[in-house]
């Protein structure tokens, strides 16, 4: 089993492989999409460092929309991951693959498009030109995700903790509206904003924008907690947490709360009970969980 957590600093990044986490999962905003905090290459230099020291894993996401001039920028930023040592990249845009190897570069790459990853067999075509894992898109079934997972060669990864994205528009959506509107307001992650259903005011969706446009996430946290060992039985032992809306301690408590629960399998004492309570103990209140798209059959998922 690999537990793989985002890292919003190089003090949360210490404070996650203290707290036991197997990889770490970071990035800038010009390359990488829906990042904690976009970080300098120094700054990933340093996690590198003191990943090293854990003997754990640095990945960086590599994953963003890529328009010509990103491509452009590309090369430069790949060669110098490559030099601090990062153990692998995310990617999902096939440019950015074909730069990769025609640098030569001794960088593994995970493959992630997002919602595209579906089927074993997109994986596999990928894993053929040199994939060594893939991301799973988070409308998957357990259903579907075990088949895949039995019919690849590569790691399938899969989210088990945190906010699901379901709507990324390059457009600045927010700022049109407030530009409209003649409203001068912030638009960032920190600010705060959220939707609403029109005949339940009572509902938040979290949406922001960045560098990569607008995005907009589910009015819950998914938690596969109470069915990680129906996980494990059924293949899918990679496992991310992301904390793209919960930062500080916070995340790294609940990042220590799934090493628990991994530990607490692997020694067969594991109660899904006692791990679901004691995860509700540290949820916000603003943010309910749920079991996203896992538990449902493939058919009822529209």
């Amino acid at each position: 089993m690999e537990v793989i957590a985002t890292a919003e600093s190089v003090n949360q990044a210490k404070a996650l492989l203290t707290v036991g986490i197997d990889t770490l999962y970071v990035g800038q905003d010009q390359f990488g999409l829906r990042l904690p905090k976009s970080l300098t290459l120094d700054e990933i230099e340093e996690i590198v460092q003191e990943a090293h020291k854990f003997q754990k894993r640095l990945i960086v996401a590599v994953n963003g929309l890529m328009h010509n001039h990103h491509i452009d920028d590309v090369p430069d930023y790949l060669s110098k991951l490559d030099q601090i040592g990062v153990d692998a990249i995310t990617v999902g845009d096939p440019g950015v693959i074909m730069t990769l190897q025609e640098l030569n570069l001794s960088l593994p790459f995970i493959y992630d498009a997002q919602t595209m990853v579906t089927s074993a067999d997109h994986i596999s075509f990928w894993v053929k030109r040199g994939a060594i894992g893939a991301v799973a898109a988070r409308e998957l079934t357990l259903i579907e995700l075990e088949n895949i997972q039995n019919n690849i060669s590569v790691p399938l990864e899969v989210q088990v903790y945190g906010p699901t994205c379901i709507h990324q528009s390059k457009r600045p959506l927010v700022s049109n509206y407030f530009r409209y509107s003649q409203k001068n307001e912030a638009t960032n992650r920190e600010r705060g904003l959220f939707l609403s259903e029109p005949k339940d005011p009572e509902t938040q969706y979290p949406i922001y924008e960045d560098q990569n446009g607008t995005h907009i996430y589910s009015t819950e946290d998914l938690s596969l907690m109470p069915y990680l060992d129906r996980c494990v039985q059924k293949g899918i032992t990679t496992w991310k947490l992301d904390g793209v809306l919960l930062q500080g301690d916070r995340f790294v408590r609940i990042a220590q709360l799934f090493v628990s629960a991994k530990q607490a399998i692997e020694s067969g004492a594991y109660s899904s009970a006692t791990f679901e309570t004691k995860l509700h103990e540290l949820q916000p209140t603003n943010r309910p969980l749920g079991a996203g798209f896992y538990l449902k059959q493939p058919g009822d998922v529209q």
